[in-house]
């Protein structure tokens, strides 16, 4: 499956609908990426990567938040910056994952999408609220390798 058969263009407009609800209330910043097939094969290592490529340990207050699917791999992580893995409960990230994961095997691929971001989001108000001089620091468009 390649990343453009992932998600249909009007399924990848509502997931970036989602990311900017998520990001709307707190500092934090949420990115997703997809791929055809996730090199080496390590889909956290890859996610890791990716992170640092994408800039997303340059916010301010180290709150992104990169979700990464290889597609046709069927393989997925959920990469969080410093700021935000040292205050949420140390299964979170797992727990999201389920929850992402249990839509993807139904094949609702956009709605685990929305999934993962609303619970990322969640968390990201409870431990980083928005102020009123908040910037969008990173983008908010689905990347694609």
């Amino acid at each position: 499956m390649t990343p453009e058969a992932f998600l249909s263009p009007a399924d990848e407009q509502e997931v970036v609908k989602a990311i900017r609800a998520a990001e709307s209330a707190t500092s934090g910043e949420i990115r997703v990426h997809i791929e055809r097939r996730v090199p080496g094969g390590d889909p956290v290592m890859r996610a890791q990567e990716l992170f640092i490529e994408l800039g997303m340990g340059a916010t301010a207050l180290r709150n992104g938040v990169l979700i990464y699917v290889a597609a046709e791999d069927h393989k997925f992580a959920i990469c969080g910056d410093k700021g935000i893995d040292d205050v949420v409960e140390d299964d979170f990230w797992d727990c999201t994952k389920d929850a992402m994961q249990a839509e993807f095997r139904r094949g609702n691929f956009k709605q685990g999408l929305i999934d993962g971001i609303s619970r990322a989001g969640e968390r990201l108000r409870h431990y980083f609220p928005g102020t009123h001089d908040d910037t969008n620091e990173l983008p908010n468009e689905i990347s694609n390798g």
